[in-house]
């Protein structure tokens, strides 16, 4: 009989192109997906709860598929990080009701976006933070973020997404953000997101316009302005994917 199994697992997206299977490069699903054929034997293709973009990380990502397979649900976990490389790891593997869906189930997620400010960014940092030396107003920055807050049309902040609309997948860009905050940790900047769902480089694109507002380019009052817009070209540009992190899935 069948299980539907959940991974919850951490990974440095650095040297991968996203977690969405692709032809010719690596990706976290892919790689997930042959580790599971060669422990089980079986052709499977995990769903995670998102598909985060190449060089975007996640503390903790959650993906769901089924298994007929007789290996026993505990030995997964150490299985599965035998064969996986180092910059993958399943944390916990669980079996869930069948109609459980890593996506489709999902609730709530958290991202954070971290914004090294200092003028030499460690190198062992660099592959996990936007590295961001020059003035900026942290004050408006936040006053700006707090206005992401609610349920609002966020396709002036949303890339096209040439994966939109399988699996019947809602198509309305209106998302509800339920928290949107900056905070000083030492010598980075550090933006918190958690909403009921985010659209391709939502993210990113709303941390490339608080920047334009610490830079004065534009006002705190503005964010309003873009969103009513609903257009990509009003908001800033994309901030790089290797300050932001998945830290977690609400279910």
């Amino acid at each position: 009989m069948a299980r539907n199994l959940k991974l919850t697992l951490s990974y440095d997206g650095t040297d991968f192109s996203g977690w969405q299977v692709q032809p010719d490069a690596p990706t976290i699903q892919g790689t997930l997906s042959s580790a599971i054929g060669r422990l089980t034997g079986e052709i499977v293709l995990p769903q995670g709860s998102g598909r985060t973009d190449a060089g975007v990380h996640a503390l903790a990502q959650v993906a769901t598929f089924s298994t007929a397979s007789s290996v026993p649900t505990e030995n997964f976990t150490k299985a599965l990080n035998d064969i996986l490389p180092a910059s993958i790891r399943i944390l916990d593997v669980a079996e869930v009701a069948a109609d459980f869906h890593a996506r489709k189930s999902a609730r709530a997620k958290t991202y954070r976006y971290r914004i090294y400010r200092e003028p030499i960014c460690p190198p062992f940092l660099a592959r996990y933070v936007w590295h961001f030396p020059y003035p900026l107003d942290e004050k408006a920055m936040a006053e700006a973020a707090q206005l992401a807050v609610g349920e609002h049309d966020f396709t002036s902040f949303a890339a096209v997404d040439p994966e939109r609309g399988r699996d019947n997948e809602e198509l309305s860009n209106v998302r509800r953000v339920l928290s949107s905050s900056f905070a000083r940790e030492g010598e980075e900047l550090v933006y918190s997101v958690r909403g009921n769902g985010f659209l391709h480089h939502m993210v990113r694109n709303l941390v490339g316009t608080f920047i334009l507002v610490g830079k004065a380019t534009l006002g705190p009052s503005d964010i309003a302005r873009i969103l009513n817009a609903r257009n990509r070209s009003a908001a800033g540009a994309t901030a790089p994917a290797n300050g932001l992190c998945l830290m977690g899935v609400e279910y």
